[in-house]
């Protein structure tokens, strides 16, 4: 298959698109050109979103996500290759049912409504997408993400990480996933090749999740790839090494 030159870089939740900072650079000096978009409610600095709540935030749902890089996709030249981590994994899945993408990548990624998670998942998460919290977003403590997302690293480079990525959250992202029939998977049916990538030491969506959730596309002319980090966390993507799987992201798309 002829390869796209176009990468679109979707963020999860927790964070905001300046996560993906570090990918866009180093794809860009590769010869690609990247687009690394702000979900809806989450543009600017994770400090100054930290200070104020960005008065589009609790708007913003799942389904927002998905469409508003849709649109993005709309607008380029060619169909992109599709990097999401965490809620953003299940953002490329449903990007890859609309057949917005050339393929994919899931890395960490959250779950379709199809597919039950672990309790771990259940517990950890929870705090964020609280049924019955009457605030409409949720910001988490320096200990929840140091739980979640940073449990691999030392204290000082768990402090930098905080300071460097986490925003407030919309609950109502994380409660679409769990309740709208539009954050199931379609995976009966053919689609572009797609590559899921767990950290072995993820605290959210933990390998077995990520295996389970790519065992369960049937289309046998269809690719689906499974690469997992050991000793990764959650935030695989912002962690030391983090090239590594940038690498592999690379490597696995172009031999395609």
């Amino acid at each position: 298959m002829s390869k796209s030159k176009t990468i679109v870089l979707v963020h999860g939740m927790f964070v905001n698109n300046t996560s993906w900072s570090e990918w866009k650079k180093y794809f860009e000096q590769k010869g690609y050109t990247v687009h690394a978009p702000a979900n809806p409610g989450h543009e600017g600095s994770p400090a100054a979103l930290r200070e104020n709540i960005h008065p589009d935030l609790v708007r913003t749902g799942f389904i927002d996500v998905v469409m508003n890089v849709a649109k993005l996709i709309d607008t380029l030249p060619e169909k992109p290759l599709v990097v999401g981590h965490s809620m953003a994994g299940l953002a490329v899945q449903k990007l890859v049912d609309l057949g917005k993408a050339d393929a994919a990548v899931s890395i960490d990624g959250a779950p379709p409504k199809n597919v039950f998670p672990p309790f771990s998942t259940v517990k950890i998460v929870w705090p964020a997408l609280d049924l019955f919290a009457s605030k409409g977003y949720f910001m988490g403590s320096r200990d929840w993400y140091n739980r979640a997302f940073f449990n691999t690293l030392n204290p000082d480079d768990q402090k930098k990480a905080f300071d460097a990525i986490a925003v407030p959250e919309s609950r109502k992202i994380g409660r679409e996933t769990l309740l709208k029939s539009f954050s199931a998977a379609e995976f009966g049916k053919p689609h572009c090749p797609i590559l899921f990538i767990g950290g072995g030491s993820d605290a959210i969506f933990p390998p077995e999740l990520t295996k389970k959730i790519a065992s369960k596309y049937t289309d046998k002319n269809s690719r689906v790839n499974v690469k997992i980090f050991e000793g990764k966390s959650h935030y695989l993507c912002g962690e030391k090494g983090w090239e590594e799987i940038a690498d592999y992201v690379l490597n696995w798309y172009t031999n395609l």
